[in-house]
């Protein structure tokens, strides 16, 4: 008994080939476009390199001399200032939790002001969503060194710069999720004679506070990165001690302030995650 035959996905492959064949050679002008653009990124990248005085023997000399400090590193140790690095660290998350926490407040009302289905006003519309790319295109550094010369030296500029920066970020998102929300749930509020600020508050809330908090949680765990690179500019926190041993090349605290840095952002990623997640899960099973 011979052994049953395959089945042929496609019998007439022949013919298609034969009745579509210009559509799979694809047409001179697009593979000329794919060509030039391929050329013109590998040429954009050779200028680059030359540019910017890219080097394999000095890349292979940093690797070696990044040898040499990887060794120095070994074993890491607090030395004698475990505590004071542990409230540093605390300081730092500290400062990206406030930070991170005002500007989701402050930004809230201009993410309804830039969103097209709630602002009819183009003008407050289009100035809002210009002030928020403003603040964003500005970054969280640059902000703690303006910071830093206002209010003076110390966490509460760490607090202003993450603050500032996000306003403009979580803006440009709550406007986002405000126009992806489906809009019957407010069109039902209206027609049941509520007002637009009802439609508002029992329409469109309710479908987009699960983003929201998702994406101020991740935020969180984003800035506490941010809050240990502007602590090295002396806005506070973690980061001012970072600076400080690589300075005077104490490699094994370095190390140990690198280890604990990561062990919090991964704690906090862990539990963000699983709020995020716990969040999400809850918004699918209210649809």
């Amino acid at each position: 008994m011979s052994a049953p035959s395959k089945p042929v996905l496609f019998p007439d492959q022949s013919g298609v080939k034969l009745r579509h064949a210009q559509l799979i050679a694809g047409s001179a002008r697009g593979r000329l476009t794919t060509a030039a653009v391929i050329a013109l990124i590998v040429g954009v990248a050779l200028f680059a390199l030359l540019r910017l005085d890219f080097s394999v023997a000095r890349l292979g000399s940093g690797l070696a001399q990044l040898g040499v400090f990887l060794g120095l590193m070994v074993p890491p140790t607090p030395g004698t200032q475990l505590m004071q690095l542990v409230k540093a660290l605390a300081e730092t998350v500290a400062i990206a939790f406030l930070g991170t926490l005002l500007a989701a407040i402050l930004a809230a009302p201009l993410g309804f002001l830039a969103a097209r289905n709630v602002m009819t006003n183009r003008i407050v519309q289009f100035v809002t969503r210009r002030f928020s790319d403003s603040i964003r295109g500005v970054d969280t550094l640059i902000w703690a060194l303006i910071w830093i010369n206002v209010v003076g030296l110390g966490p509460f500029a760490g607090v202003l710069a993450i603050m500032t920066s996000d306003i403009g970020s979580f803006s440009k998102l709550y406007s986002e999720a405000i126009e992806a929300v489906d809009r019957r749930p407010a069109e039902g509020v209206i027609s049941t004679g509520g007002s637009k600020w009802h439609a508002i508050r029992f329409g469109i809330i309710p479908q987009v506070m699960p983003v929201l908090l998702s994406q101020v949680l991740y935020y969180f765990e984003s800035n506490t990165r941010s809050a240990t690179i502007i602590g090295i500019v002396g806005a506070g926190g973690i980061g001012l001690f970072l600076a400080e041993t690589i300075r005077t090349y104490d490699w094994d605290k370095v190390a140990f302030i690198i280890l604990m840095i990561l062990a919090t952002v991964a704690a906090i990623d862990h539990v963000s995650s699983r709020l995020r997640l716990s969040i999400v899960g809850q918004r699918a099973g209210s649809l």
